[in-house]
């Protein structure tokens, strides 16, 4: 099997940082893309970044001024950076991942549970 454990989030006071992190781990022979979605109350789920195993970024471009990315392909984990957050950063912010398992070799997309971020002043 194989997993997407997201880490950090809960409650953040405005102009702090984003603290998450995403690990992929069990039966993977690769990943490949590995990315940050976030979705707001009512709203469909958005793409926030994404990084190819060839570690190439891609930030949407709502936030692209906002949002940074990095990935570690030897623990297959990718962390997104933002520092300054505000209001409207409230979320759930979900961790994506395509990888092909060893068994079977079927690539396939794999999400994380989300995790719930929340600015309160």
């Amino acid at each position: 099997q194989v997993h997407i454990a997201e880490s950090g989030g809960g409650l953040v006071h405005p102009g702090g940082a984003l603290r998450l992190s995403c690990a992929a781990s069990g039966n993977i022979f690769i990943v490949y893309d590995m990315a940050w979605y976030r979705q707001f109350p009512g709203k469909q789920r958005d793409l926030v970044a994404s990084m190819t195993k060839e570690h190439r970024a891609t930030v949407d471009d709502s936030v692209k001024d906002l949002f940074t990315i990095s990935r570690d392909n030897s623990k297959n984990t990718i962390v997104p950076e933002r520092n300054g957050l505000e209001p409207e950063d409230t979320a759930i912010y979900f961790c994506y991942a395509r990888i092909t398992p060893w068994k079977p070799m079927v690539t396939s997309d794999y999400w994380g549970q989300g995790t719930q971020v929340t600015l309160t002043s």
